[in-house]
């Protein structure tokens, strides 16, 4: 007689944890869906009018390239969260290595790309161009890294690379909470601060929302990296 085993008496398998022990899935997957709500219908409507960020002088194609990012933005999105879901990655692990292969080539490979070229030609000051653009080498190489770690099998490693690279893909949603408190603080000294100078205030919010929420993310992801160092697989398991 066969005796088939399930994913939870598979040798060198640990125990799943109970759906419970991982409260923030649900909420976290309310905040994409409402922030993707929320950001796509301007650029789905291909309406250069209906763009968010004014276009750079001397670059007309300006907002296909925004268009593109946040569309392939939006794949890398909806695939981070499906593969952050335990029970989806023990369950499917083939179509998990496919949905990989699609947040990588199909989402964050041309989204950070098409940043790249965004964020070097930003409206918003030379301070804000330095940080999109590292940002998104940063995002770029996490998300390389952490590929590379798959294809050779060192999957602790993989975990870890993978994590960062969710962290910077949703970093987009902590600008957006980061901007406005940056606006309700700064306004009030736009005649002091900024000598009147409504261009040097939006750029100063430009500057302090890009740099502060990709380190924020960065800094927390390291931190929960650290208390939560990469385990060895038992011998049986590997």
């Amino acid at each position: 007689m066969t005796v088939r085993l399930g994913h939870r008496d598979r040798p060198g398998t640990e125990p799943r944890k109970p759906w419970w022990r991982r409260p923030w899935l649900a909420p976290l997957a309310v905040v994409v869906v409402v922030f993707l709500a929320f950001s796509l219908p301007p650029y789905l409507a291909m309406d250069p009018s209906l763009s968010r960020v004014p276009r750079p002088p001397d670059f007309t194609s300006h907002y296909w390239f925004l268009v593109g990012h946040v569309l392939f933005g939006t794949i890398a999105m909806i695939g981070a969260l499906i593969q952050i879901w335990p029970w989806f990655r023990a369950e499917y692990p083939a179509v998990h290595r496919k949905v990989g292969r699609v947040y990588v080539f199909a989402g964050v490979l041309p989204a950070g790309l098409m940043a790249l070229t965004i964020g070097a030609l930003s409206p918003f000051g030379p301070a804000t161009r330095v940080a999109n653009v590292l940002m998104a080498v940063l995002w770029l190489g996490c998300t390389f890294a952490g590929w590379r770690a798959a294809r050779e099998r060192r999957f602790g490693e993989h975990r870890r690379w993978m994590i960062r690279s969710f962290a910077l893909t949703m970093s987009i949603i902590v600008s957006r909470v980061i901007g406005p408190i940056a606006m309700i603080v700064l306004e009030p000294r736009i005649a002091t601060t900024f000598g009147g100078s409504e261009l040097a205030y939006q750029q100063s919010i430009a500057a302090i929302t890009a740099w502060s929420s990709g380190t924020l993310v960065l800094l927390v992801t390291q931190w929960y990296l650290d208390r939560r160092p990469a385990k060895r697989k038992p011998a049986i398991a590997r």
